[in-house]
């Protein structure tokens, strides 16, 4: 089969895209782009054949592009607008309308009715779902119905699909030739709490017959121990299960793996911590939310990795058993990036990185159904041509 063109937009690190090239080698990602300079480097150093582009994509002329990639055929477009793009929604408007917040998804729109790709793939955060009490997702699939495409989305757990973290993503999947929308199967079952939506039916859900979700433990148990301030660039044991033999690969050093150096007063604080603030002395604390100052637990998914997820007062972000918070490496693991995946810039704008992005294993399931989708157009058009 030969090769199935990508164009990733609003790439961030680029894990999304890296998904989908962990499933099938056929894909190429041909084209990225995102105004976060660290993330671009980031994305570029691991997609060195991609053109990475750092600017503001509505600066992008796509008939230019076009031609300076070689105006080649794209077969896929995957990215997520930041959610303040969601406004009076129509792709045929000018890019420089007097609303700048509906430039983002109008920008993402315009790529694909240019680029008229066999799928898409949007990806945001759940609140989309409900903003301006849904008229902005009507909005949102109105547009690309009058770009030619049938769309559906739903709300897909990464928990489900062997990423030890409980993240739930807003996925909407277009196609050009108006077939029915394929979503992946779930490889795994969680029935914790999570955010959700009230129309259960909008959430893909694993069956309990499906293996047990992966923990935190699973996810990095195999990595060194440390205390505050302390740095290990060497493993001190073998992978002990198939998720950490896949993200160590033939990794022989390790990196990012160095934990945030606290302060004695925040390491009394850490040293109570449990599953909830309520563990911690109330004169060692003056505010915080529930999950504040609190463990990951060691044999539960992991609540969602944030931007912040060095700093205790923000989030539940302390290591399970160690006093200490997770390390970049920890959150690296448990947001299902390969431990090859090489980051750039400081390590709070790898967090910021990380915080971001989307697992790349969530993007390795939904890769899977899509391919099947490009596969069916691309026969249908070859028995079209004769060729069959």
């Amino acid at each position: 089969m030969s090769g199935i063109n990508v164009i990733d937009l609003f790439c961030g690190t680029g894990g999304f895209a890296h998904g989908f090239l962990m499933h099938e080698r056929n894909f190429r990602l041909v084209y990225a782009i995102d105004s976060n300079p660290y993330a671009t480097q980031t994305a570029q150093a691991n997609h060195p054949l991609c053109r990475v582009d750092t600017r503001d994509i509505q600066d992008v002329s796509v008939q230019r592009l076009d031609a300076e990639l070689g105006r080649p055929q794209i077969d896929l477009i995957i990215g997520g607008p930041p959610c303040q793009g969601f406004s009076s929604l129509r792709p045929n408007r000018a890019s420089n309308n007097n609303d700048q917040r509906n430039s983002l998804f109008l920008s993402f729109a315009r790529f694909v009715e240019h680029f008229r790709p066999k799928c898409f793939v949007l990806e945001n955060v759940v609140g989309l779902v409900t903003h301006n009490r849904g008229s902005t997702l009507r909005h949102v699939c109105n547009a690309f119905s009058q770009l030619g495409y049938s769309s559906d989305w739903r709300i897909l757990n990464a928990a489900h699909y062997g990423v030890p973290q409980k993240r739930e993503r807003f996925i909407l999947i277009g196609r050009r030739d108006g077939q029915a929308i394929a979503f992946p199967t779930p490889t795994h079952f969680y029935d914790g709490r999570v955010i959700g939506y009230r129309d259960k039916r909008r959430h893909v859900v694993g069956s309990p017959d499906k293996p047990a979700a992966l923990t935190v433990n699973d996810a990095i148990d195999d990595l060194p121990p440390l205390q505050r301030g302390e740095r290990a660039n060497h493993y001190s044991r073998a992978p002990g299960n198939a998720y950490q033999r896949l993200l160590r690969g033939q990794k022989q050093t390790l990196t990012l793996h160095k934990a945030a150096n606290h302060s004695d007063k925040m390491l009394e604080v850490i040293k109570h911590a449990g599953d909830n603030i309520k563990c911690i002395p109330p004169h060692l604390i003056t505010s915080g939310f529930s999950s504040c100052y609190s463990r990951l637990r060691p044999d539960a998914p992991s609540t969602t990795i944030t931007v912040k997820f060095q700093s205790p007062a923000s989030n539940k972000c302390i290591h399970p058993v160690q006093d200490r918070t997770i390390t970049p490496r920890e959150a690296a693991r448990i947001q299902s990036f390969p431990d090859a995946y090489a980051f750039c810039g400081s390590l709070t704008q790898i967090a910021a990185q990380l915080g971001n992005a989307v697992p790349p294993v969530l993007g390795m399931a939904v890769s899977k159904p899509v391919l099947e989708m490009i596969d069916c157009q691309r026969e249908t058009a070859a028995r079209y041509r004769g060729e069959r």
